[in-house]
C-alpha cells in the first residue's frame, strides 16, 4: 500500500514466535506539475489559484515571452489550455483564471492588446462568455475581473471605473447583475474580492476595501445584499495597512490577514457572529512583510495559507479548528527570500493545491494528498 509503512517486531516467548505489526503514520503524497507552455525563466512558470473536492485545480501560467494563459488540470492530471477570444499576447497580456465551480466552469480576466480587462466565463465545453461591467473604465489598467463561480453559476468579481474607482458586483445565471460599493470606499480608493475561495454557495461574498485614507478594511455581502465591515485587533491605521479578507467558507466563517503598524502580517478568522481569532503560523518571521497569510478555510474549519518566514522565504501551512499547525514544504521549492512554498487552499477532502517557486525563480504547480 502506498504511503504506509510497516515495521515488524519479532519477539521470542517460550520458543513461539509473535509477529506484531506498528503501522506508522501515512505520508502525505505530493504531486507536482507544470503546464504545457509555461516558460522555466525566473518569474515563468505554473501557478494553480485554487482546488475543488474531488482535486481538480486551475489557475493560469506565464509563459517564455511573459504572456499569461489560463489552465485547468483535471485529477487524472489532463491539463487544458485555456485562452480567452480578445487576450493579447504580448508580455504582461493573456488570461488569468482565478475562480472554478464543481461542474469545471471557470472565471476570471483577460488582457487585450491595449492592456484594457475582461472578464470571462468559459464554460465546460468550451465555450466563453465575456464580462464587462456597464461602468468598467476602458483605458489601460481599468476594466473587469470574473473572482469567483457558484454551482448555481453566481458570479462575483470586480471592476475599475473611468475614474480609477473599485467597486465589486455579483451576476447572476440569468443574467441578473448587481454592484456594489462597500461604505468605507473613499474617493479613488480600491476595492478587492476573495478570488476562487471569496464566495461561498450561499452566495456569502468577501473582500476588502481601501479608504480615502488608503487604509484596509474587511467586509462580507450577505446573499440579501447586507454588507458588514470590519476590522481585525491591531490592525495598522496608517496608508497601505489595515484588514484584508480571502476567503469565506460554507459556515460563513471568514479568514484573511492584517497588517500591524511595523507591516508585518498577522492571520485571523471571523466566526459568522463576529468573533475573531488571531493567530500567527510557528515560524513566520516578524519584520515588515513578513509573518502569516491565510486563503481559504473549508467547512471543518481547517485554514489553508503560507506564512513568510525571517528570511523571507515562504512556506505553506494548515492550521486545524483545533488551532494545531502543519507546515508545508514543496519538494524542489527554494529556500531564499521570495522562494518557497505558496498553499493557495485545499478541499473538504484534506487535499491542499498550491504552487513552489525554485532556486530559479520558477513556479510549479503542485497537489497535496493526505
Amino acid at each position: 500500500m502506498k504511503g504506509i509503512s510497516i515495521s515488524i517486531l519479532v519477539i521470542c516467548l517460550g520458543g513461539a514466535m509473535v509477529v506484531r505489526s506498528q503501522p506508522h503514520t501515512r505520508q502525505p503524497k505530493f504531486i507536482t506539475f507544470d503546464a504545457p507552455g509555461a516558460g522555466n525563466g525566473a518569474g515563468q512558470g505554473t501557478y494553480p489559484f485554487g482546488i475543488i473536492d474531488g482535486g481538480a485545480t486551475a489557475g493560469y501560467y506565464v509563459d517564455a515571452s511573459y504572456v499569461y494563459h489560463g489552465f485547468l488540470r483535471t485529477p487524472n492530471g489532463q491539463i487544458t489550455e485555456i485562452d480567452a477570444p480578445g487576450a493579447g499576447q504580448s508580455a504582461g497580456q493573456g488570461t488569468l483564471v482565478y475562480g472554478m465551480n464543481a461542474a469545471l466552469e471557470v472565471v476570471g480576466q483577460f488582457v487585450d492588446a491595449n492592456n484594457v480587462l475582461h472578464g470571462f466565463l468559459r464554460e465546460q465545453d468550451g465555450r466563453f462568455s465575456e464580462i464587462d461591467a456597464p461602468e468598467a473604465g476602458t483605458e489601460a489598467g481599468q476594466g473587469t475581473l470574473g473572482a469567483n463561480i457558484t454551482a448555481a453559476g453566481l458570479i462575483s468579481g470586480q471592476y475599475t471605473d473611468e475614474a480609477g474607482n473599485g467597486h465589486g458586483f455579483v451576476l447572476a445565471r440569468n443574467g441578473e447583475y448587481t454592484e456594489f460599493t462597500p461604505p468605507h470606499a473613499g474617493g479613488g480608493s480600491d476595492v478587492s474580492v476573495g478570488a476562487f475561495y471569496g464566495m461561498n454557495s450561499q452566495g456569502d461574498f468577501t473582500g476588502g476595501v481601501a479608504d480615502s485614507n488608503g487604509v484596509w478594511h474587511g467586509w462580507l455581502r450577505s446573499p440579501h445584499g447586507d454588507l458588514t465591515e470590519f476590522d481585525a485587533p491591531g490592525a495598522g491605521t496608517a496608508n497601505g495597512e489595515g484588514t484584508f479578507a480571502d476567503g469565506v467558507n460554507q459556515t460563513g466563517e471568514v479568514v484573511g490577514y492584517f497588517s500591524d503598524s511595523n507591516n508585518v502580517f498577522h492571520a485571523y478568522s471571523r466566526t459568522q457572529r463576529g468573533e475573531m481569532i488571531l493567530f500567527d503560523a510557528p515560524g513566520a518571521g516578524s519584520g515588515a512583510g513578513q509573518g502569516t497569510y491565510t486563503q481559504d478555510a473549508n467547512a471543518e474549519g481547517t485554514i489553508a495559507g503560507f506564512f513568510v518566514d525571517a528570511n523571507s522565504a515562504y512556506h505553506g501551512y494548515l492550521r486545524s479548528a483545533q488551532g494545531g499547525f502543519t507546515t508545508i514544504d514543496a519538494p524542489g521549492a527554494g529556500s531564499g527570500a521570495g522562494l518557497g512554498t505558496l498553499v493557495v487552499g485545499g478541499n473538504d477532502e484534506g487535499t491542499v493545491g498550491g504552487y513552489y517557486i525554485d532556486a530559479n525563480g520558477v513556479g510549479h504547480g503542485f497537489v497535496r494528498m493526505p
